[in-house]
């Protein structure tokens, strides 16, 4: 019993010594070599949030609740009002919508300043 114990702790020893050896190695190889990416490949462009030449320089952005139908699902429509009146803004985009084709402006879901 005592010769299969000691057999087993040498086993043991041996396989957490490799496996100590083998991170170590991998350890010291990723400290001193330089990682591989890929030459090729240009770095992405960052997008940026800058607005298009044409649009306003003030004014508000107000998304709307809006449906065809009295018991559809809403879906928010997005407006761009160069008005620096939020009240404004709000009576342009349902306009808007309602050109766009959505007789049902449910709520207003939020309104931002450009």
């Amino acid at each position: 019993m005592e010769t299969e114990l000691s057999e087993f702790e040498q086993q043991m020893r041996r396989e957490i010594n490799a496996f100590m050896d083998n991170e170590q190695e991998t350890r010291r190889k990723a400290a001193t070599s330089p990682p591989e990416w890929p030459a090729d490949e240009a770095p992405a462009p960052r997008a940026t949030r800058s607005k298009p030449s044409g649009a306003p320089k003030t004014g508000h952005l107000v998304k709307l609740a809006v449906r065809t139908k009295p018991l559809e699902l809403d879906s928010v429509f997005e407006h761009i009002s160069s008005s620096i009146s939020k009240v404004e803004a709000q009576l342009e985009a349902e306009k808007a919508a309602r050109k766009a084709g959505y007789p049902i402006i449910g709520y207003v879901v939020e309104t931002r300043r450009l």
